[in-house]
């Protein structure tokens, strides 16, 4: 774990760079210059625990695993090192050459889920106010963009998780559909492991036995491409059944009548015919998600990475709906998002039709919001453009010259080999990249960026929480970060400002950006984010002028009012402090009402001369958890609060709704500061208020609430959505009338084996950073064929083997794995590898008419042996 940088002399809590969990991890520099990875027991999702890839992600710190230098392609071919100035020089003349010669959509931009929140941020802004073009897209679409289009259909609104994983182990039953999280996100299995002690069931569908699915209560094996019919048949037996939860249909919901009859299309005996899944499997299925009082659906790339992902992942979210599993407490469908920032990557422009804030690019009161904080007029901004496969199928042709950024689509692209194709056919290609990639060894000029533990910057975890990573060394000599690359690109492109290389200055514009959108993220900042542990979006900011909010339709979290009046007047010093902050277990956040009188409230009283104190005490939500709170303060001058008023509390939704008036009055010599909550500061002349249960925050000189009696309390995030009404126009839930169709590419003669594809516990995506690794490498050296020992029979192949699997695209070669756990119609292969294993060489690209996602998860393929 060798490091040239400067080292800071602290340990760093910060977060894991690979997956979506954002599993917190320590960093301390220690002799020798390595960098030693330990836990970080403070942070609630993975409690100290790490798989072996954040154990060991040091590693890709070392400078014989990394780039240390730019490098251009030389006159013969080669890529040699070179300067930053010439590298830069060399980008910029060629992105303007091509723009000159071809207009500024012959540019193109491919950006990546692993990007923190500003680089995404930054690079969209880049795209479409420096470069002008409309052709950007991510590798994100290739990981959650079905779930991301059937989610906002639904609920209108897409959060991977509407809940915290905390809730998981609480609820009833889970259906685990396609994921594997034994593997690909080791320490959430524990979630799972809880639900089961808690009395709670697992159900696992996926075609393969995983490690998961060994953990299962019932295990479902459809074939490969069949999730859409074992939803719908499911949700066919509900109804038959007399399961529907007819009362929330009919309050919370709309366009039950059309799913419903494309439904009862779906009769048990023919869906085991689709799927393989049998009747009675499925009525158990049935039964478990149905007795509990409360049950969630997660999914992941299983039914999501197909081309009819969007309508599949519908069909499980009309299963909630139908049996009134979504917007409950401890209920509800998410997705389990893959990549590190895959969340945030996707809700701030770096996509091809989106502006910052989950805004659509198409919407004109968006185009104006964000031209305004970007300072340019609205009519400049392009339209969307191509998604991600198609972006990479037109390059050579349209797009003639490429920027890659957190990217190596000659691996994880589909149909790979032809991908690989178009990137070599570009005019040109700049890669920016920690390591050299595949596709990196394709480019023109390769820059060397920081890693996670050299920069800070935000992600968003797949809980929809948005973290502060910190930067805990500095990076060696010739690197430099990804904003510092889009700093100096912009201003050899003619535009000097509007790109600053400072991460907290990059994400204050991205709040104002973000302000009033779906993804809110203005009442947001480094210092929260710091003291919280995080901030769950959607979380705007509270109104300066007057105290008066009411909270995106699709959260209803907050509605407050108040008014009052107060004077005050005098000189000196005091100060009083305390915390009331809400520290339920459960799932209600704060619960308490500031009044004079009322239920769970805060009553403060300030007698004698010299003296302020104040107490308060409130509760959260009956049933979850109750949170009693004093907090007390003094200072000098004398104070004295009268106010009336009431509030409610709506058990088990972590809802606050209150109204307060009130009249203050402050006399005497002396100034009081105080603090409630870590979330809050006040400060006046002549009173003491602190500690009020997390929701206040005053400022004056020489009065408390001086003239408006307004106490402004930063927005508290928004852990749980859809608790009250959903985020849609009318607040209801949309069924949406969907029904099985087959696969783009179903088996035949000449292909009559099922290829799905998926990842290994010991690499990530497409292995760039850890097949550099030697423990990883040691766990994980290689592809395989993962094949039924029947399947393996009729080839005559043993376990080791090579063989061929062949697709319409191409052909890969691997060793035989053979085990029971997989059909037998069906093969596995692992996507992290190139050359001659590259899975995604076989996989089909057709796409989802919505989400534009490709076809990763099903093909037709056949198996050969491989002779000497």
């Amino acid at each position: 774990m060798q490091n040239t940088g400067t080292r800071t002399p602290a340990t760093t809590p910060t977060h894991c760079p690979y997956c979506a969990l954002q599993c917190g991890m320590n960093l301390t520099p220690v002799e020798g210059g390595t960098v030693e990875v330990s836990e970080r027991t403070d942070f609630p999702v993975n409690r100290g625990a790490l798989c072996g890839k954040g154990r060991t992600a040091a590693a890709v710190l070392a400078p014989g695993a990394r780039l240390t230098s730019p490098l251009v392609r030389s006159g013969d071919g080669a890529l040699v090192p070179a300067g930053w100035d010439e590298a830069l020089d060399r980008i910029a003349g060629n992105l303007e050459r091509t723009r000159a010669r071809y207009g500024a959509d012959a540019l193109g931009v491919f950006g990546g889920g692993g990007l923190t929140n500003e680089k995404a941020y930054a690079l969209g802004k880049f795209a479409r106010v420096v470069l002008g073009t409309s052709q950007i897209d991510y590798n994100g679409r290739f990981c959650m963009s079905s779930a991301a289009a059937a989610g906002t259909r639904a609920f209108g609104l897409d959060r991977g998780l509407p809940f915290p994983l905390e809730d998981v182990p609480r609820t009833g039953c889970v259906i685990l559909v396609g994921s594997n999280p034994a593997e690909t996100m080791p320490p959430s299995l524990r979630y799972f492991t809880e639900l089961r002690e808690n009395g709670g069931t697992l159900i696992v569908v996926d075609p393969r036995r995983t490690k998961t699915a060994e953990q299962a209560d019932l295990h479902l094996a459809p074939r490969p491409g069949t999730d859409l019919a074992l939803a719908l048949g499911m949700l066919h037996l509900v109804i038959a059944e007399g399961r529907v939860d007819e009362a929330y249909v009919e309050e919370r919901t709309s366009g039950w009548e059309e799913a419903r009859a494309a439904a009862m299309a779906h009769w048990p005996e023919y869906v085991e015919r689709i799927t393989g899944v049998s009747v009675p499997e499925l009525r158990e299925a049935v039964r478990l998600f149905c007795a509990p009082e409360a049950a969630m659906v997660l999914t992941a790339r299983g039914p999501e990475q197909q081309a009819k992902g969007t309508d599949t992942v519908g069909a499980w979210i009309n299963l909630c709906l139908a049996t009134g599993r979504a917007g409950r407490p401890l209920s509800g469908y998410g997705c389990l998002t893959g990549q590190g920032n895959g969340q945030g990557g996707r809700e701030h422009g770096q996509k091809a039709d989106q502006l910052p804030g989950y805004r659509k690019l198409t919407d004109p009161a968006a185009r104006r919001h964000v031209a305004e904080v970007w300072g340019v007029d609205p009519d400049a901004l392009p339209g969307p453009g191509r998604s991600a496969y198609e972006l990479l199928d037109a390059l050579g042709t349209d797009v003639r010259s490429l920027l890659v950024m957190g990217s190596n689509p000659v691996v994880s692209a589909p149909r790979a080999a032809h991908v690989e194709g178009r990137l070599r056919s570009l005019d040109f290609l700049a890669v920016c990249d920690v390591v050299l990639s595949e596709t990196a060894e394709l480019a023109d000029v390769v820059l060397p960026v920081t890693q996670w533990a050299e920069e800070t910057g935000t992600t968003t975890s797949l809980e929809g929480r948005v973290l502060l990573r910190r930067r805990a060394i500095t990076p060696p000599d010739g690197v430099r970060g990804d904003l510092e690359v889009l700093h100096g690109l912009a201003g050899r492109l003619g535009v000097e400002k509007g790109f600053p290389t400072d991460p907290e200055e990059v994400f204050e514009e991205l709040r104002r950006a973000s302000a009033g959108g779906p993804a809110d993220y203005s009442g947001i900042d480094y210092r929260r984010l710091a003291e919280e542990n995080g901030v769950f979006w959607p979380c705007p900011a509270q109104p300066a002028a007057d105290d008066t909010h009411t909270a995106d339709p699709g959260t209803g979290t907050d509605t407050r009012t108040r008014t009052g009046t107060g004077t005050g007047s005098g000189s000196g010093s005091g100060s009083g402090s305390g915390r009331g902050r809400d520290s339920d277990s459960g799932s209600g956040r704060d619960m308490s009402t500031e009044t004079g009188t009322g239920s769970g409230m805060n009553t403060d009283t300030g007698t004698a001369s010299g003296m302020s104190t104040d107490t308060g005490s409130g509760s959260t939500d009956a049933g979850i958890g109750r949170d009693p709170r004093t907090a007390t303060g003094t200072g000098s001058g004398m104070s004295t609060e009268t106010g009336s008023g009431s509030g409610s509390t709506d058990a088990g939704i972590g809802r606050v709704t209150r109204t307060a008036t009130g009249t203050r009055t402050a006399t005497g010599t002396g100034s009081a500061t105080g603090t409630g909550s870590g979330m809050s500061t006040e400060t006046g002349s002549g009173s003491s208020d602190s500690g009020d249960s997390g929701d206040s925050g005053d400022s004056g000189s020489g009065s408390s609430d001086a003239g408006a009696g307004l106490r402004v309390a930063p927005h508290p995030g928004t852990p749980r959505l859809f608790l009250d009404r959903f985020a849609t126009d009318d607040g209801r839930a949309r069924f949406a009338p969907v029904t099985h169709r087959p696969s783009a590419e179903e088996p035949d003669d000449e292909y009559p084996v099922l290829l799905t594809t998926g990842r290994v516990v010991s690499q990530y995506q497409s292995g760039a950073q850890t097949r550099r690794v030697a423990e990883l490498n040691a766990a994980a050296p290689g592809p395989f064929v993962e094949l039924h020992p029947r399947l393996a029979a009729r080839l005559g192949a043993a376990d080791g083997d090579p063989l061929a699997v062949v697709s319409r695209r191409g052909r890969a070669v691997a060793p035989a794995r053979i085990t029971t756990g997989i059909r037998p119609d069906t093969v596995f292969m692992p996507f992290h590898w190139p050359g001659e294993g590259r899975a995604n060489t076989l996989t089909n690209p057709a796409l989802d008419p919505t989400s534009r996602m490709p076809e990763f998860k099903v093909c037709a393929v056949r198996v050969e042996t491989v002779t000497s």
